[in-house]
């Protein structure tokens, strides 16, 4: 005989309860969206029929995937029950994104193979100072894609323009360029900016541009 209340790790996801101001998405193994609640619906601008059946990679920035992916694929291993962490959140379709912290806990199945992942987020309405940048406009040659790295990683012109064939005047150059497009003053300010915006992968070293505004 259960106890009550008993579900607790072993509840499946589409018998959580619809929490008011926090969305909640039951993924399954392969990541995808099975089940949601309507401030899930909401909060990414969807119904059921368009979200449910998605893969979260389509909610979250490309700049924030590959450690979110690792992190869930941790969970599916037994490696850890649950964690929580800050994510860039997208509603597919638009160029506009949002920063949220991320929990998710790993749901065990009575059989192999059905271990699914909880995955809750707080809702944003009317947070405006949550929103950030994230037009993902091709708005980087190659060249820039390259130098905005190494600029990140810490490499000074000299070295850079060596390491990219280019003169130092080159380097130089691009690096106007650079501030221009992301409307900045420095080069430090040109990082920062570039990962606010999600042009710079989080989680990897060294810096990486996400190709999406790659040209």
């Amino acid at each position: 005989m259960g106890r009550p209340g008993g579900a607790d790790a072993h509840q499946q996801p589409d018998q959580q309860p619809d929490q008011h101001g926090m969305c909640v998405a039951g993924l399954d193994a392969a990541l995808t969206i099975q089940q949601a609640n309507q401030e899930f619906f909401r909060q990414f601008n969807g119904s059921s029929e368009e979200l449910c059946g998605r893969s979260i990679r389509d909610v979250v920035h490309p700049s924030v995937q590959q450690p979110l992916l690792r992190r869930f694929s941790h969970l599916l291993e037994g490696k850890h029950q649950r964690f929580v962490t800050p994510v860039i959140a997208v509603r597919p379709g638009e160029e506009s994104a949002f920063t949220v912290p991320l929990t998710a806990i790993a749901v065990r199945g009575g059989l192999p193979g059905t271990n699914a992942i909880l995955v809750m987020m707080p809702t944003t309405a009317g947070t405006e100072e949550t929103r950030v940048v994230t037009n993902r406009k091709k708005v980087l040659s190659a060249m820039d894609a390259r130098i905005l790295e190494g600029i990140a990683a810490g490499i000074s012109t000299v070295p850079l323009s060596s390491r990219l064939f280019l003169s130092p005047h080159g380097v130089e150059y691009h690096v106007t360029c650079l501030l221009r497009k992301l409307k900045v003053r420095n080069r430090t300010a040109l990082v920062s900016r570039a990962y606010s915006m999600g042009v710079l992968k989080i989680g990897t070293w060294p810096p990486e541009v996400v190709d999406d505004f790659v040209k």
